[in-house]
């Protein structure tokens, strides 16, 4: 038996990169995932894997950023599938066009990336709470940053978005605790997800020598996988971690610890 047999998951960004590994790893463990994604041939790619899992896939296509989407995805879910007992928010986007300084940064690119990294928290919570508050349990995990703890250079929507997360899932474990509902968030370091290839392709850079110098500056000395995100989601969502909330756990390699040490080798 699984962890989370017939347990209904929500993942958003769920077809692709660290979202992919998440629904993954649920659908082993038993659970009947919904994968939300804008990306048709990915979710079908996902929903297909779920077929040879202990549980199941379903793709669901929703840009979780926009309120009646999010509003009727979820009533669709819950009708399909049952109440929702997870949601992992985390979907994310980081554009290679959106690596500017903030004053040159438009404000079309400020507003799709605090929709999609931010907004989409807060609709897809605002939808699934009340079916946790009836049954008076549920789990909510936020895929944030080490980018909304640490600062670096010409990501200021995409920080701004990560940051807001975390004190985001502060403030609902805070409201909700007293219905039995955790909230927490995951701050992943370098992971291999299509995003690194679109900055790869941007740099003109080779892909096997930005891995490994990208791997570099983790203390263990490699590039996380997303695999390794979703053990620690599946951790964080399961009873074995039923005294946490309202605390945001960082994969990243070791990456935060170093600190202000960043530039130096050790």
């Amino acid at each position: 038996m699984g962890a989370f047999d017939g347990k209904i998951v929500i993942v958003t960004g769920g077809a692709k990169g660290i979202g992919a590994g998440i629904s993954r790893a649920f659908a082993g463990e038993g659970a009947r995932v919904a994968a939300l994604d804008v990306d048709a041939e990915a979710g079908a790619l996902i929903a297909a894997e779920g077929e040879g899992l202990a549980g199941e896939i379903h793709y669901f296509n929703a840009d979780v950023s926009q309120d009646e989407v999010c509003r009727d995805t979820v009533g669709q879910i819950v009708g399909d599938l049952g109440g929702v007992d997870v949601l992992c928010n985390n979907v994310g986007i980081q554009p290679v066009s959106s690596y500017l300084p903030a004053h040159e940064l438009p404000v079309e690119m400020w507003d799709r990336i605090i929709g999609v990294n931010l907004k989409s928290h807060f609709l897809m919570a605002r939808y699934c709470l009340p079916g946790m508050m009836e049954r008076r349990a549920g789990v909510i995990i936020n895929t944030a940053s080490v980018q909304g703890v640490q600062s670096a250079l010409g990501v200021s929507a995409y920080a701004a978005s990560k940051g807001g997360i975390l004190s985001l899932t502060r403030q609902l474990a805070l409201e909700y605790a007293k219905y039995g509902i955790r909230v927490l968030a995951v701050n992943p370091g370098g992971i291999d997800t299509p995003l690194v290839d679109e900055l790869v392709e941007a740099l003109g850079q080779d892909r096997k020598e930005f891995e490994e110098g990208y791997a570099k500056i983790h203390p263990l000395r490699r590039y996380g996988q997303p695999v390794d995100i979703a053990n620690a989601v599946l951790f964080l969502a399961s009873d074995k971690a039923s005294f946490m909330t309202g605390e945001n756990v960082s994969v990243d390699g070791g990456l935060l610890a170093k600190g202000a040490w960043a530039d130096l080798e050790a």
